[in-house]
């Protein structure tokens, strides 16, 4: 398992770091369409159907890389207060309703990828790729789920 674990934590971290530099071809690219809007009054045809694209995979390439670093939303001020094992049940309840919605992410993110056909409007561009990064994202979103779910499991059973 831990060389599993390793290859899951090195492709979510590398997933992250690539989404992360999309982030800089989108801000510039919206300031020169801001620029030659405001400048020249002809805006760089394309620039919302990129910077959404780019957003898209921007966002879901992260959502694996956040919760591995323990980067999401958590209750601490109630946590806190609670006895270590309360903890791990809750831990395990809010890691089993976790699996549960991105499975349903994985599923129906699959189901309409598959069967998209449309294209953008203006640049012509594919949308299937963009719909089927989101049941890959939502996969190793999952996984970290998963691998957090036998964290607090242990946890609950005293071996952590």
């Amino acid at each position: 398992m831990k060389i599993s674990d390793r290859l899951l934590r090195r492709t979510t971290c590398l997933m992250g770091t690539g989404g992360m530099f999309l982030l800089i071809p989108m801000m510039v690219l919206t300031t020169c369409d801001v620029i030659a809007r405001a400048f020249w009054h002809k805006p760089i045809m394309g620039t919302m159907e990129l910077s959404s694209y780019m957003l898209v995979l921007f966002v879901f390439s992260g959502l694996a890389y956040t919760q591995q670093v323990k980067g999401h939303v958590r209750v601490t001020f109630l946590l806190s207060r609670l006895s270590k094992r309360w903890r791990c049940l809750l831990e395990v309840i809010a890691y089993l309703l976790c699996l549960f919605i991105t499975a349903m992410l994985v599923w129906q993110g699959w189901v309409v990828g598959v069967q998209e056909r449309a294209v953008s409007d203006m640049l012509r561009i594919p949308q299937r790729p963009f719909r089927l990064f989101l049941p890959l994202a939502a996969l190793l979103l999952a996984t970290e789920f998963l691998l957090d779910l036998i964290g607090a499991l242990r946890g609950l059973r005293g071996r952590e």
